[in-house]
């Protein structure tokens, strides 16, 4: 899979629909909806998710970020709150991906792969022939509170590219990203998308000036060599 000259970008952490018109107006391509976690940043109702997902225009995807480990609560999720992705922030043990494409069909499945080490290739590797996409982020869900995103942490982005390399899915890089380092994960990692909560965030608001910062950067480095 290459990567793209531009990467999309998925602004995530969205709480509102006015925030999802900002980041829309901004270029965002993907908006992620954040259900209940057990850490992080950015939750919000099924009932808000619903909201918004269906003030969105369709071009736009909605992720809609879940922690259930249960394919037959995800499927019951996403009926709730009707968006066209759903982002599967844990492993799944109960059911399969196939369960979830037959009864889900139309949306989009991306798994989140928890980078810690080289062993997320391994793990990438065998999940990707499943869904449509993965996304590389620098949680830890083996800790006791589980971290599934939000950190607001860069992982190895040597490994991210690794994985990008060797699946034949798109990659959307997560984890610590900024105007400030943006460059280096586009040359570096070569993801087909980015996703970014709390570095266009001020005091957990979404910042337009640090949105519009940002995807100068993005511009600025898909543009050069």
């Amino acid at each position: 899979m290459h990567a793209v000259s531009t990467p999309r970008v998925k602004v995530c952490c969205i709480s509102s629909i006015d925030e999802a018109r900002a980041a829309i107006r901004a270029g965002a391509s993907a908006l992620g909806l954040v259900s209940s976690m057990p850490s992080g940043p950015g939750v919000i109702s099924d009932q808000l998710i619903s909201e918004i997902a269906a003030a969105v225009p369709p071009p736009i995807a909605t992720f809609l970020l879940t922690s259930s480990q249960e394919a037959s609560s995800i499927i019951a999720q996403q009926r709730r709150c009707r968006t066209n992705t759903v982002q599967l922030c844990d492993r799944l043990t109960a059911g399969s991906y196939a369960d979830l494409r037959g009864a889900m069909p139309g949306v989009s499945l991306v798994q989140v792969i928890h980078v810690t080490g080289p062993e997320s290739l391994d793990e990438a590797l065998a999940v990707a022939p499943q869904v449509d996409a993965l996304l590389l982020d620098s949680g830890n869900p083996s800790l006791e509170v589980k971290e599934l995103g939000g950190t607001g942490r860069v992982h190895d982005w040597s490994v991210s590219r690794r994985i990008r390399e060797q699946v034949e899915v798109p990659i959307f890089l997560a984890g610590g990203l900024r105007a400030e380092n943006v460059g280096e994960a586009i040359h570096g990692v070569g993801a087909f998308g980015l996703d970014l909560c709390s570095g266009v965030r001020t005091d957990g608001r979404l910042d337009e000036a640090k949105l519009t910062r940002f995807f100068a950067q993005v511009r600025t480095a898909a543009s050069s060599p």
